[in-house]
């Protein structure tokens, strides 16, 4: 089943000049694996489109079932510098909760708000 990546993992987000830090962490150990498959630093650059201009570089940490994405150009020119504040971290990191990842069924249960998902 096809599940918005909001119902496997949370995010959380940091911008340096024209640089976006998006950690995205599972909500258990059992989804990890699925995330660090799917969710690639390809896949990843591509969900944004156009709105990443630079490389995306992704750091893997196991320990606490993370991965990191680091985002160049990722901000049009610099917080600082743009009009357009949707490119701010924390929307570029809310935006990839929309991300689908595939699941299968035998790990419907790790799933925030399984209920939901049909």
């Amino acid at each position: 089943m096809k599940v918005k990546l909001q119902h496997v993992a949370h995010t959380r987000s940091g911008d340096k000049g024209n640089t976006s830090n998006i950690a995205v962490f599972a909500y258990t150990p059992e989804l990890y694996p699925l995330l660090k498959e799917q969710l690639t630093e390809e896949r990843f650059k591509k969900f944004y489109g156009d709105a990443i201009t630079g490389s995306v570089t992704r750091y893997d940490v196991d320990n606490i079932h993370a991965m990191n994405f680091v985002c160049q150009g990722a901000l049009g020119g610099g917080v600082s510098r743009s009009l357009c504040l949707d490119n701010y971290g924390k929307a570029l990191s809310a935006a990839v909760l929309g991300f689908e990842i595939e699941v299968p069924e035998h790990l419907k249960t790790f799933l925030k708000a399984p209920e939901l998902i049909a």
